[in-house]
């Protein structure tokens, strides 16, 4: 699904709720860090979404536990006592009027498993529902993902991440390509302020006219409070950020 408008001006995202790691006394992907965000002026929330071994859609960032053991291995009941919300607990901790950011994290486990056990056979009934009643879109690293949202809830909105420090032709093209409506970009890939020139990077003012010409609207993750005041005045349409309040006392005085 390509087009614009799923954003006003340069809005905020907080990554994993307040930030990664713990913010302000709250971990990240918790109730606490949801609400701590809210408070810091968060438009969206962004979390970050895997399955376990028993079908149950959980937030965690990382593929595994602190320990070591993989989550798609793991029953839900053996993550909660972990510490891992549900995903439909993180829905419950966040505002209605504020926007979900979705991180869809696939397994491998995905190219073999049966269909109806896969991650976004869990993800999309969730999903159509959620876009009822709130923002919502979508980003991930793998393409599948964001293919089969095209095709089973082609009202929700599509973020592209193509890797770290993604390259940026590669990223707005594959994103344009995939028919997605956002590309998101590492904020690495544009150049951080004070970094030396490298050639052949095109101006963040550039890549985002490009963007937007073709129809895409540019997420940026995860530049601190003054690259992301420099993200805006390039057009840059959000930010996902760990420093929830710094950004939006830097964009306001933009």
């Amino acid at each position: 699904m390509s087009g614009v408008g799923v954003f006003t001006a340069t809005e905020v995202i907080g990554h994993r709720g307040a930030g990664r790691g713990t913010v302000g006394g709250h971990r990240e992907n918790t109730a606490g860090s949801y609400a701590a965000a809210v408070r810091a002026g968060a438009d969206w929330i962004e979390v970050d979404v895997r399955r376990t071994a028993d079908g149950v859609l959980v937030v965690h960032h990382d593929a595994a536990l602190a320990d070591g053991r993989p989550v798609v291995d793991l029953p839900a009941a053996e993550c909660k006592a972990h510490g891992l919300l549900t995903f439909a607990e993180a829905l419950d901790a966040v505002p209605p009027d504020v926007g979900l950011d979705v991180d869809v994290k696939t397994v491998m486990e995905d190219a073999a498993d049966p269909p109806a056990d896969r991650t976004m056979a869990l993800l999309l009934p969730v999903l159509r529902r959620e876009a009822r009643r709130r923002r919502v879109f979508v980003c991930s690293f793998d393409p599948a993902a964001l293919l089969a949202v095209h095709e089973a809830a082609p009202g929700v909105p599509t973020a592209w991440m193509p890797f770290v420090r993604n390259p940026l032709d590669q990223a707005v093209a594959g994103a344009a390509g995939l028919g997605c409506a956002i590309v998101a970009i590492d904020a690495r890939s544009f150049g951080l302020a004070g970094d030396p020139p490298r050639p052949g990077r095109r101006s963040v003012a550039h890549t985002v006219g490009v963007a937007h010409r073709a129809g895409l609207e540019v997420v940026s993750w995860c530049p601190d409070p003054v690259d992301a005041a420099r993200f805006a005045e390039a057009g840059v349409d959000a930010v996902v950020v760990d420093d929830v309040p710094g950004v939006v006392a830097a964009l306001k005085g933009a």
